[in-house]
């Protein structure tokens, strides 16, 4: 049987945080934790014992730690953690005051910028004073329609230095999108760049701006950051100043921070939205905190002074998870625009330029890489760069050789899995473990992940429901406007009794380790048997010829066919022979039940706004169904190839 694709040194190893966590906890209980699995049982046995180390050697900044840790702790949901903690979020951010690189800024090659620790103090310090003079406190809402850039970072972060609840979304969203999304909640404060850069493009906001203040009449200030213009002319923007006219009475100094409940309200979040109105999910501060501190220090290995980028924008949870590692004090690198502009260097350029250490991104961006024939290990110098983390989709084994032999060898490739409805991950990267070809590495340490199946009963060795068993810090708080919490409840809780159910279609391997074949609701069923569209996926994405694929299941003469649509290169057709050459490589690696009984090329494959394929939109217009809310997706015009196809009739 072959090995793993990297094995750590053991002085890398012996430098991890995690294994300084061992360590201490070794000390503190007199235990012996000698592995990986060790540890993540002591989490789960021992969970209050776990959390206080957590908080401890992450050095969490409090008023009140409090003596409780969990109350409530078999109940799900209804646990809560540290009751009578009381902290504030951004000051946890702000621990620096110095000349140091707090964060470095690049959209495309139009702007690049560098904001050190002590501006970052100081800009927080004058917009906290300026919101609170505007009357913003603990609970009201303040939105982001920004680029990736360090405005966006800078009033997230003076709306939690107060209270406040942080809600953004990125600027290429439409008006009915950030409607959608804004319109449930209600902010007080908006914040808006001018516009921003995209593909060599300058695309401006403001326009669309007015268009959404006609309809969202919550709104009460406008505040305006430059970024195509040095002083954005915003006289015809309602309730509208500039960003610098925003702060000017104000001087800076030190913040006053508002310490609060642990589960004071931090973040809204918001599903897709591609079958129905978004969920507005809302996030704790305390949990957010403590689950970002110990995914970032000890499953990314995170330490003070490294440069951490993940190419993200302002409307995926990754832009949240990005910005909490400068509870690490490391240096945020902001990356707004295409990254193959001009060409798919870019993003490889940036991480020689700033010494990158952790390079987060999606599974399709490092697929397109691939299909590209970059060899950036033959290009850049990447000296730097410890990790690779991905995410947004299931990461193909095809995909873990690529990086292995063309990205860097010495180098842990983090495949991660979670969602925006826990803003962090159930399962992620061990640094001081193996990396198996194919596999996520390991459960998230406090994340009581299993294996269910349609019963309910733990399997092993079989795909089946990700489920986890046991509170989480950063279980989500509620819905948004679901007073009783039934919707919520609904979400999570309500397949199994008092256990979470996400909705993913996994199963764990024999490293300890586990493969996800993508979202339950997706799951195809042909004949009764369940059928993950993510395995499909990697065997039709092998053929070369193929760019891309989405795959469904079309009910048909009482049962379900697989039915499965391919992009392919430029100036490509679908022919029979390549219609054969996909079914067998389907059924040569996977099963005769996965072999699509309809293949049919189309243009384009519609996608969210975070860059994940939409199966469940697709699904419902290839029957026929109405797609309530296309705002949710990146291209919604894609969603017409897809509609009354003759190909689907016979």
């Amino acid at each position: 049987m072959a090995g793993p694709l990297w094995q750590p040194s053991p002085e890398r190893v012996a430098n991890a945080n995690i294994t300084a966590l061992s360590r201490e906890l070794e000390a503190r209980h007199g235990v012996s934790l000698p592995d990986y699995n060790a540890l993540h049982r002591f989490s789960l046995e021992r969970k209050e014992d776990f959390w206080i180390a957590i908080w401890d050697l992450c050095g969490v900044i409090a008023e009140t730690r409090g003596d409780l840790v969990l109350v409530d702790g078999d109940r799900m949901p209804g646990a809560r953690f540290f009751p009578d903690a009381r902290l504030n979020f951004a000051e946890n951010l702000l621990r620096r005051r110095d000349d140091g690189p707090a964060m470095i800024f690049r959209a495309e090659d139009r702007v690049e910028r560098t904001v050190t620790w002590a501006e970052l103090y100081d800009t927080v310090s004058l917009l906290s004073q300026a919101l609170r003079a505007a009357g913003i406190g603990p609970g009201d809402r303040v939105a982001g329609f920004l680029p990736n850039m360090p405005e966006a970072v800078v009033a997230m972060l003076a709306a939690a230095s107060l209270g406040a609840v942080w809600t953004s979304c990125s600027p290429d969203f439409g008006v009915q999108g950030v409607l959608d999304r804004f319109g449930q909640v209600e902010p007080r404060v908006l914040f808006t760049a001018d516009g921003y850069h995209y593909n060599g493009k300058s695309h401006g906001s403001l326009a669309r701006i007015t268009e959404i203040l006609r309809n969202l009449q919550s709104v009460e200030h406008v505040v305006v950051c430059p970024l195509l213009a040095a002083a954005p002319d915003v006289s015809s923007v309602p309730r509208a100043q500039t960003l610098a006219d925003f702060v000017a009475p104000f001087e800076a100094g030190p913040i006053a921070f508002e310490r609060l409940p642990f589960n004071a309200p931090l973040y809204i979040l918001y599903s897709s939205g591609t079958t129905g109105e978004p969920k507005c999910i809302v996030h704790g501060a305390g949990g957010t905190l403590l689950q970002h501190l110990k995914e970032h220090r000890m499953h990314t290995d995170v330490k003070p002074g490294d440069r951490v980028f993940y190419f993200t924008t302002c409307g995926w949870m990754m832009w949240n998870w990005l910005v909490s590692a400068l509870a690490q004090e490391a240096t945020l690198l902001l990356y707004d625009g295409s990254p193959f502009h001009p060409d798919g260097n870019v993003l490889f350029d940036f991480a020689d330029a700033h010494g990158m250490t952790v390079f987060g991104t999606s599974a399709k961006y490092i697929d397109a890489l691939s299909k590209a024939g970059l060899k950036p290990r033959e290009t850049h110098d990447l000296s730097t760069l410890q990790a690779m983390a991905s995410t947004g989709s299931p990461l193909a084994p095809e995909s873990f050789d690529y990086v292995y032999a063309d990205v860097k060898r010495d180098l842990q490739l983090a495949s991660i899995s979670g969602g925006t409805d826990i803003v962090s991950c159930f399962m992620l990267g061990n640094p001081a473990g193996p990396v198996w070809r194919g596999e996520i590495q390991a459960p998230g340490l406090g994340m009581a992940v299993e294996v269910f199946d349609e019963s309910g009963k733990p399997v092993t060795g079989e795909k089946g429901e990700l489920v986890c068993t046991q509170p989480f810090p950063a279980m989500p708080l509620g819905f948004w406007d679901d007073a009783g919490g039934e919707r919520y409840r609904s979400a999570y809780f309500e397949r199994f009794a008092n256990v979470w159910h996400h909705g993913d279609f996994i199963a764990r391997t024999g490293h300890g380790g586990f493969i996800v074949y993508g979202r339950s609701d997706a799951t195809l069923n042909p004949g009764g048997v369940r059928i993950g569209t993510a395995e499909i996926y990697r065997q039709v994405e092998r053929i070369d010829e193929v760019v891309e694929a989405i795959c469904i299941g079309q009910e048909w003469d009482g049962d379900v066919r697989v039915v499965l649509f391919v992009t392919l290169r430029d100036g490509l057709a679908l022919d029979d022979a390549l219609r054969q050459r996909i079914r067998d490589q389907v059924r040569g690696n996977c099963t005769p039940r996965h072999v699509p009984a309809r293949i049919v090329q189309v243009a384009d494959i519609p996608r969210t706004k975070s860059g994940k394929i939409t199966e469940l939109a697709v699904r419902d217009i290839v029957h026929g169904r109405s797609i309530r809310n296309q705002e949710a997706l990146a291209n919604p015009e894609a969603l017409e190839l897809y509609r009354d196809l003759p190909e689907l009739r016979e």
